[in-house]
């Protein structure tokens, strides 16, 4: 499978990102950023109301790799009085130390309420004038997307959502609505069954895929692997973390697991659909 998808705009970005929210929200994640960047990620993903974007710009600097190797997406938060979002934009640029973003995403359509369509009307902008390769959207549903692609001349490349075995039933709108328009879906919290759930229905189907990816590969494999697997063959960019190198390294290893057979994808999702757990209380979460 493809290290790369992708997007609608003719740009690609890596099928896995290292995501400085949740654990690294309001912490310095210079160190997290370079663990990660040493032991092969490419992708980082930050926003403004992480607060961490300087520390992630400082690790970029540090690691010593060239832009060009590199893929940073970060978000837009929610505007000032009087801001725009290409003020916003190179606010963020600023902090991150870059001349352009990767990819730039509205991080959620609650801090726009009431001027949605023209917040995205201001982020085709950006991306018009080389700020942004990529724009797309995070914690948006249906409606949201509805909403902006009733004025976009350009359609949003991304949009990252809560996106696991236990709420893949009540998402599936969004994600067929994501795959009709080519918006690739993207996943935070992907982990949630075993990291924050542990003990549901979904964790004796991993079991049982994982032993027979270990007998097919001849080599351990782990339960994680076994999720990010699962999202990344449903079409998925997969946002994830760790602060172990070791964990780092097998996120990034799964892309040399055998593929889950038709049956055992299947499985997750019935598995998953017997309960239904969100790990980030409400649409308007904006940690991720």
């Amino acid at each position: 499978m493809a290290s790369f998808i992708r997007l609608n705009d003719g740009n690609q970005l890596p099928w896995i990102a290292f995501g400085t929210g949740s654990a690294l929200y309001g912490h310095d994640a210079t160190e997290s950023v370079r663990r990660a960047l040493d032991n092969g990620f490419t992708h980082i993903d930050t926003a403004q109301r992480y607060g961490n974007e300087e520390s992630v710009g400082r690790a970029i600097k540090l690691s010593g790799k060239s832009r060009e190797e590199l893929y940073v997406t970060t978000k837009l938060g929610k505007l000032e009085p009087g801001e725009t979002v290409r003020d916003a934009l190179l606010t963020s640029l600023t902090k991150l130390n870059l001349e352009y973003v990767d990819s730039y995403l509205v991080h959620n359509p609650s801090h726009h309420q009431g001027r949605l369509r023209q917040v995205w009307k201001e982020m085709e902008e950006v991306r018009k004038e080389g700020l942004a390769r990529s724009i797309g959207v995070s914690n948006f549903y249906v409606e949201h997307l509805e909403e902006v692609l009733a004025v976009a001349t350009i359609t949003p490349a991304v949009n990252q959502i809560e996106l696991h075995a236990y709420v893949w039933k009540s998402v599936k709108p969004t994600i067929a609505f994501d795959k009709e328009h080519d918006i690739v879906t993207s996943s935070y919290g992907g982990l949630s069954p075993i990291v924050r759930f542990p003990g549901g229905p979904v964790d004796a189907a991993i079991n049982q895929i994982r032993a027979r990816l270990e007998e097919t590969r001849g080599a351990p494999v782990s339960d994680g692997q076994v999720l990010i697997k699962w999202l990344k063959q449903n079409g998925v960019l997969v946002v994830t973390t760790s602060s172990k190198a070791e964990r780092i390294r097998e996120y990034l290893d799964t892309i040399n697991v055998p593929d889950l057979t038709e049956e055992e994808m299947k499985l997750i999702e019935a598995k998953g659909a017997e309960l239904h757990r969100k790990a980030f209380v409400s649409r308007s979460c904006v940690y991720l």
